[in-house]
């Protein structure tokens, strides 16, 4: 080892005893470690019985649906059915947006209802400030502490006449840089750790997919060695340890608070979406244009009807060898469906558009970056629960139909009775609802790496800050 080495490790040394003797410093350092783990335990808890409680949930809707008696099968397209999203395996580290886009949907015929029973909405507004999870605590507060522990790393002892000392003795600017550099880099590690290390051990114990969870401890490392290394800048620019506080703390209450809350507002007056009212008022009138099949002097469908029943060669529906009303409630779903799809993918591009303004301002927040980062390799992130959405509208679509078809195959076309019905053994045939997990690698590809790059181009950035600031402090004390 060089004696330049020597010397660096030699002052991260020192700054490591100085913190050590700082009781306020490893006082709030415990706090923070202890609020980690707990998060990190409780969110576990949570995860395992949220996801007991939604597959419960679920066994019960579809027992109760397939002990329905002897039905029409329209009857049981509006009986409907419940489905329940599974949580991901890294929800318990970032929840994301899950607690505010609900987890069950209703299926049904002729409708395609959205999530409901979000957190949000039968929670506190506490939930609102953000849920204690390792996320939010390494996102808002683990900063907090980094800025307070390194804030003085350099003006404290410009502030004390020590710098003069250390210079006088050989010691390079650089040097004590790097030195105090490696120290804090060394606390980010130490504060980081207890959340990292469940995180790793969940994916070493085949509980988390690892890659994903590779990229998300780096991820974070990044993220809190980006408020290392500006604070050992601010130190190094700042002649007194008070004004690189204040400065360090008006940071981050710009960078963590304000730009956050205030990018969501900024995207929707930019792009704004139209109210669930307004959705639903909207799909009424196209419905209407598109046809009724409930109106037999319906244009489309007086076409529909010409149409088959040139194809089954009849020339009266009373002649047609399946039944009729079946036929006409199939073609009904295709045309309603194709509607609601067409203003799911406007909305869901509203939203990737809105998400997107975001992301691009991820150059004047870190924190926007390592969020949306951390959602995506989650699977929590908005385009994760699209995906959910989508896969129940395919299910929605394809149980529906087979209970159409149960309709056109199984009642007579003439003299059904006042109420027809089909064995209840029908209801067990249908298809039941299995979410896949989606790969986030695939899914959120680009995104990932669009904002890991963000995170290193603010490190190096921030590096490149404090060489220059190292070198102005030893040209100044030539």
């Amino acid at each position: 080892m060089s004696f330049r080495h020597t010397k660096v490790l030699r002052v991260a040394a020192e700054e490591w005893r100085a913190l050590v003797r700082n009781r306020v410093a490893v006082i709030a350092s415990l706090t923070l470690v202890a609020l980690l783990v707990t998060s990190a335990l409780l969110g576990l808890e949570q995860r395992e019985a949220t996801r007991a409680a939604r597959a419960r949930y679920q066994a019960t809707a579809d027992e109760a649906f397939d002990a329905q008696p002897d039905r029409h099968p329209h009857r049981m397209v509006h009986y409907g059915q419940f489905v329940f999203r599974p949580l991901s395996a890294l929800a318990f580290f970032d929840p994301g947006v899950d607690g505010f886009t609900g987890n069950t949907v209703f299926l049904e015929g002729h409708r395609q209802n959205s999530a409901n029973f979000s957190e949000a909405r039968q929670s506190s507004l506490l939930l609102r400030f953000g849920q204690l999870t390792p996320a939010f605590v390494l996102q808002t507060l683990a900063p907090l502490l980094i800025v307070f522990l390194a804030f003085g790393a350099v003006a404290r002892e410009r502030e004390q006449g020590t710098l003069r000392l250390l210079l006088a003795q050989g010691l390079r600017p650089s040097e004590l840089a790097a030195g105090k550099l490696l120290a804090h880099a060394g606390g980010v590690a130490a504060i980081a750790a207890p959340a990292l290390l469940v995180l790793a051990a969940v994916a070493l114990a085949g509980w988390a997919p690892p890659v994903p969870s590779l990229l998300l401890v780096s991820g974070y490392l990044v993220y809190l060695f980006i408020w290392a290394v500006g604070a050992l800048l601010v130190s190094l620019l700042v002649r007194r340890a008070r004004d690189a506080m204040l400065v360090l703390v008006a940071a981050w209450m710009g960078v963590v608070i304000l730009v956050p809350r205030l990018l969501p507002e900024l995207a929707v007056a930019r792009l704004p979406t139209p109210t669930r009212i307004e959705t639903d008022v909207t799909i009424h009138r196209e419905l209407k244009r598109i046809g009724d099949s409930h109106n037999p002097d319906d244009p489309y469908f007086s076409e529909f009807k010409a149409k088959t029943l040139a194809r089954y060669g009849v020339d009266k529906v009373e002649d047609l060898p399946v039944q009729w009303a079946g036929l006409v409630g199939m073609e009904g779903e295709r045309l309603t469906s194709g509607l609601f799809d067409r203003h799911a993918r406007d909305a869901f591009a509203r939203e990737a558009a809105q998400n997107q303004l975001v992301r691009q301002f991820g150059v004047l927040s870190p924190l926007i970056a390592v969020r949306q980062l951390s959602m995506s390799l989650a699977a929590t992130d908005t385009e994760s629960h699209q995906d959910f959405l989508e896969q129940v509208e395919r299910h929605r679509y394809a149980f529906v139909q087979a209970l159409n078809l149960l309709q056109v195959t199984k009642i007579p076309n003439q003299n059904a009775g006042a109420d027809p019905r089909i064995s209840a053994g029908h209801w067990k045939t249908l298809p039941g609802f299995t979410y896949r997990q989606p790969d986030v690698l695939q899914l959120a590809g680009e995104r990932i790496q669009a904002n890991l790059l963000v995170l290193f181009c603010w490190l190096a950035v921030l590096l490149a800050g404090c060489g220059l600031a190292a070198r102005r402090l030893e040209e100044a004390t030539r």
